[in-house]
This record gives structure tokens, C-alpha cells and sequence, in this order.
């Protein structure tokens, strides 16, 4: 058991990042992780192999032919369409996104902007996204989702 940290060097120690490790060469997951306040680090990791196979799948489609092909013209635009309509894409189909756009946008930056404590705060509801997690974990904030008929 170590021995208990004097108060010199626990103020040494604030700032020192315990997270990214020179060997390491993954600098983003630390970075991400503390922008978009991820607390659980497999919330990353998950984001990540979402993306990896979204690429995968994005990159299999190319490689079909898109004249004689109908299975990758429904797919694709079926993908496109989801990832739209999620807000992981900022063009739909329509507005000419095609499946390189996939390899390019689809990162764990633009999962992460997807979260509600995200949303919360580039929407101007609170400051900062730390705030909103906060608030989030005591259940501070009561969301009500409002559907209008049209």
C-alpha cells in the first residue's frame, strides 16, 4: 500500500495527464474523451468499432458495380439515408453524398455530437458539457419530447 500523497505533491500532480502515455500513440481517445466528457472509456471504444465497421461496410459496397448491381443501389442509398437522418452526415443522397463521404465523416467526433449533454450545450441550454453530465447524473434534467402533428 503506498503511502499517502503530502499536499505539495498532490498540487504537482493536478495537472499531469494520466490518460495519454507517450508510447501510446492514441492521443485522440484522450482528447475526444475529455471534449465531449465521455466517463465510460468503452464508450469510446465502442464508437470507434461503429465506425470501423461502417467504413468496412462502406468500403465493400465500392467495390460492387453500381451500374449492374441493384443490391448495392439499395443499400447504399439506405445507409446514406440512416446516417442522415441520424446526424451523422451532414448531405443526404439527395444533396450528393455518396459512399466516400462515409469513409471520410464518419468518425467518433461525429457520434459524440449526438449525445443529449452535447446537444445541450452547442444549443445554449447550459455552458459546457461537464455541467450538463453533472446535472444528467442527479437527474436535474427532465427532457420532454413534444411530437406536433402535422
Amino acid at each position: 500500500m503506498p503511502r499517502a500523497l503530502k499536499h505539495h505533491e498532490k498540487k504537482l500532480l493536478r495537472k499531469v495527464d494520466f490518460h495519454t502515455y507517450k508510447s501510446d500513440n492514441n492521443h485522440r481517445e484522450s482528447q475526444i474523451r475529455t471534449r465531449y466528457h465521455l466517463q465510460d472509456p468503452l464508450d469510446y471504444r465502442k464508437y470507434n468499432q461503429l465506425c470501423g465497421s461502417l467504413r468496412q461496410l462502406a468500403h465493400k459496397l465500392s467495390e460492387l458495380d453500381p451500374e449492374s448491381d441493384p443490391v448495392r443501389k439499395k443499400l447504399e442509398s439506405e445507409v446514406l439515408d440512416k446516417l442522415f437522418r441520424m446526424g451523422i452526415l451532414k448531405q443526404s443522397r439527395e444533396q450528393g453524398a455518396g459512399l466516400s463521404r462515409v469513409e471520410r465523416e464518419v468518425t467518433v467526433s461525429a457520434f459524440c455530437r449526438r449525445r443529449l449533454a452535447v446537444w445541450m450545450a452547442r444549443s445554449g441550454m447550459v455552458e459546457n458539457v461537464k455541467t450538463v453530465c453533472l446535472s444528467l447524473s442527479f437527474i436535474y434534467i427532465l427532457v420532454y419530447f413534444l411530437w406536433e402533428e402535422r
